[in-house]
């Protein structure tokens, strides 16, 4: 008879990894369905607040490739200006990064079958029956971890955002490069580069109104005016938070960018990822152990840890592209801005405690 896991995550990146891991510590039957052969190229800018790990208990030091403590802006390559980050940002490479975490899952006794594509979903009286390119296979319980251009979300019938147009490119050098932020060069959007110990990932997106004509070109321009070379571009679309939804059904819930948890004004990704998986392991746990209402329950409290504050990131990041220039000068270029936002990238501040405030300052009227 066929095996009926406890869990089936589809996706392997944080979300899914984090959930992995804390299914099967456990004790959880947990199986990880991933579509690429792992470890493998994940486009990212791969910046990581160091608060995630306060929801593990194994050193992340392996996963990562290099620490930053300062950070440079730019207006249009021009203007600069240099701060402080009161907390060191780590970088990480995703293949690295993501691959490290499914092993501390396995380690845990989770299992993982890559080079998977998941070609359909059936639930039936009480489990899910999940149809591959290799065979079908049951659990009782569903996650849907499978990303930005994943197909779990729209299957589960729940709600995902819109997704924003974004481009990533990896360039080789061997220049001790400051994390950096361009504005004022993409319309709606910035471009921001993330070192790490043999290069330097580029990565450009925008976040409100119409999308640029060609996205690719203005990365290019920028690599190419900043003296960086180029290499080869991939598409990566951003699905950034934009409003409550649910992100639970019968039997599953969605988490990482299948759930649109991306922050509306820094395209943080990793940290909510990681939020949603460790609480999507603790509702499904919950559900296997008989709370009839854990899967709500997860919803709430998403809602709660992450998308309420996440109102607040999109009127400020509503106000700060429509007027970037302003937003610049009154707000970037204060050295308070950086200890601000590494605050909230460290779970210490809340958009919601200095947004209102923010917002007024960004109005030109």
């Amino acid at each position: 008879m066929a095996t009926i896991f406890d869990c089936i995550i589809v996706g392997a990146g944080p979300a899914g990894g984090a959930a992995a891991y804390h299914l099967a510590k456990r004790g959880r039957s947990v199986l990880i369905l991933e579509r690429e052969t792992f470890p493998r190229l994940k486009p990212c800018g791969g910046g990581v607040s160091p608060a995630i790990a306060q929801w593990f208990d194994f050193d992340f030091s392996p996963a990562i490739s290099t620490t930053v403590e300062r950070i440079r802006y730019t207006w249009q390559l021009n203007d600069p200006v240099e701060s402080d980050i009161p907390v060191a940002m780590w970088m990480v490479r995703r293949d690295v990064f993501d691959q490290f975490l499914i092993q501390q899952a396995k380690g845990q006794g989770a299992q993982l079958q890559d080079n998977t594509e998941v070609t359909g979903i059936e639930f039936k009286s009480d489990h899910w029956q999940v149809n591959t390119t290799t065979e079908p296979l049951t659990a009782k319980y569903l996650i849907g971890a499978d990303g930005a251009k994943g197909s779990m979300a729209k299957w589960l019938g729940l709600k995902q955002s819109k997704l924003r147009q974004s481009q990533f490119m990896e360039v080789v050098t061997d220049q001790p490069l400051l994390p950096s932020f361009e504005f004022g060069m993409v319309k709606n959007g910035s471009i921001w580069g993330f070192p790490k110990a043999d290069g330097y990932s580029l990565s450009v997106a925008t976040f409100i109104g119409g999308e640029p004509k060609n996205l690719k070109q203005d990365l290019l321009d920028y690599a190419s005016k900043a003296g960086l070379g180029s290499s080869t571009i991939y598409d990566h679309p951003l699905c950034l938070w934009d409003g409550d939804k649910n992100l639970h059904t019968q039997n599953a819930v969605i988490a990482g960018e299948s759930a649109s948890l991306v922050d509306p004004l820094s395209a943080e990704g990793i940290r909510p990822s990681i939020l949603s998986g460790v609480k999507a392991a603790e509702a499904i746990d919950q559900a296997l152990g008989g709370v009839s209402n854990a899967l709500e329950g997860y919803t709430q409290i998403m809602k709660e840890e992450w998308g309420t504050d996440m109102v607040w990131a999109g009127r400020l990041g509503g106000a700060f592209y429509r007027f970037p220039k302003v937003a610049y000068k009154a707000g970037v270029k204060m050295p308070a801005a950086t200890k601000i936002m590494s605050k909230i990238f460290c779970g210490q501040l809340r958009y919601g405690d200095v947004a209102s405030k923010a917002i007024k300052q960004l109005m030109p009227f």
